[in-house]
C-alpha cells in the first residue's frame, strides 16, 4: 500500500470553480447548552445557534466541522464559566469564530427557549410561560455590535370583523325597539364578538445598553389584545376574552404600538441604537396568516413619532448589524 505524504490538502482553501465572494457560509440549527445570566440568577437553557462567515472569493469553502467545537470554546473557554447576556455571549461567540476562521465578518444569532414564572390575572396563581430569548451578534476587525430580544405569545381580537358585528347588532336593536342612547350604553357595557387570533410577537434592540428580557416580554404582551396564560381557571379565562374583545388590535396595530411602548420605557436609547418589530398572527377564519413588521434607527422612529416625514429608508437589521455607531463594541 502506498504511504501519504506530506499533509493532507486543506480543501477549503483552495481556490473555488467560480471567483465569487458569498455573503454568508457557515452552520445552523446547532443544539447547545447555555448559562444565561438575569441579575444575580443564571439559568441553563437549551438554545439554537447560527453562525456565518463571510468567504473571500479566493477560497473555496468554511471549516464547517470547526463551527460547533468551535462554539463550544467560546462558550467554555472565553466566558470562563459565568453567565452572560445572551447578546453579550452572541458577541463572544462572533468574535471567535472571526478570529479562528480568519473570516472578514461573522455572524451569530442565539435563540433559546426561557421559562418565565408569571401568575394569572384573576385567581394569581403561579403559572410558567415559554418565551423565546434572543441574542444576535456580527463582529468584524472593526468592532462588534450586538441585538438582544424576544419573541412572546398574545392574542389579537380582529377589529374590522367585530365592526361588522356592531353594525348588525345595532340594526337589530334599533329594529327591536332600543333607543340610539340605549344602543351605545349597551355596546360600552358589552364585549362585541370577533374573530381572535393568537400572534406571535417580536421585540429586537441593537444597543450596548443592558436591556431586561422581561420588560421587552411585557411591551410585546401589551402591544396585543391580551396576553395568553398556560393555566387559566374560569375567572383567568373571563377575563382574557373580555379584556382582549374590548382592545381589539390588528397586527399592524401591534407593531406600532410595540415600538412606542419600547421609546417610551426607554429614553436613554441613542438614536443610533436600532428597533425592529415584528408580529405574525395565526388567522381563525381565513387558511392564511399575516404579518407587519417595521425596524429603523432609535433616531429614525423617534423622528417620526414626533410628527416628521418618514425616512426614505429605513435601515434594516443586516444594515445596521453592518454599520458604526454608538452602539458598536472595541475589541
Amino acid at each position: 500500500m502506498a504511504e501519504l505524504r506530506g499533509a493532507p490538502e486543506d480543501m477549503q482553501a483552495s481556490a473555488p470553480p467560480v471567483s465569487l465572494a458569498l455573503s454568508r457560509a457557515g452552520v445552523t440549527s446547532v443544539q447547545k447548552a447555555i448559562r444565561i445570566r438575569r441579575g444575580n440568577q443564571e439559568m441553563l437553557m437549551a438554545a439554537e445557534i447560527a453562525c456565518t462567515v463571510d468567504l473571500h472569493r479566493g477560497q473555496k469553502g468554511v471549516h464547517m466541522s470547526r463551527f460547533p467545537e468551535l462554539f463550544d470554546e467560546a462558550i467554555e473557554q472565553e466566558v470562563l464559566g459565568e453567565g452572560l447576556l445572551i447578546e453579550v455571549l452572541a458577541e463572544h461567540i462572533a468574535r471567535h469564530i472571526l478570529e479562528r476562521q480568519g473570516a472578514l465578518r461573522a455572524e451569530v444569532h442565539i435563540s433559546a427557549r426561557w421559562p418565565m414564572v408569571r401568575r394569572t390575572p384573576v385567581t394569581d396563581l403561579p403559572t410558567q410561560e415559554m418565551v423565546s430569548l434572543i441574542g444576535i451578534a456580527a463582529a468584524a476587525a472593526h468592532g462588534a455590535r450586538r441585538v438582544v430580544g424576544v419573541e412572546a405569545t398574545g392574542i389579537n381580537a380582529c377589529p374590522c370583523a367585530q365592526g361588522l358585528v356592531r353594525d348588525r347588532a345595532t340594526e337589530r336593536l334599533l329594529e327591536a325597539g332600543f333607543a340610539d342612547g340605549d344602543v351605545s350604553r349597551i355596546f360600552e357595557l358589552v364585549p362585541l364578538a370577533t374573530h381572535n387570533q393568537r400572534g406571535r410577537g417580536t421585540l429586537l434592540v441593537g444597543s450596548t445598553r443592558e436591556l431586561d428580557a422581561e420588560d421587552l416580554v411585557a411591551i410585546v404582551e401589551r402591544s396585543m389584545s391580551a396576553p395568553v396564560y398556560e393555566l387559566l381557571k374560569r375567572p383567568d379565562e373571563l377575563f382574557v376574552v373580555e379584556h382582549a374583545h374590548l382592545q381589539p388590535r390588528f397586527v399592524e396595530d401591534s407593531v406600532r404600538v410595540s415600538l412606542k411602548g419600547l421609546l417610551d420605557e426607554r429614553p436613554d436609547l441613542d438614536d443610533g441604537d436600532f428597533a425592529l418589530a415584528r408580529q405574525v398572527n395565526l388567522e381563525t377564519i381565513h387558511d392564511h396568516d399575516v404579518l407587519a413588521e417595521r425596524f429603523g434607527t432609535v433616531e429614525e422612529l423617534r423622528r417620526e413619532l414626533a410628527g416628521d416625514e418618514p425616512a426614505e429608508t429605513q435601515t434594516t437589521l443586516e444594515g445596521w448589524l453592518a454599520g458604526g455607531g454608538s452602539a458598536s463594541t472595541t475589541a
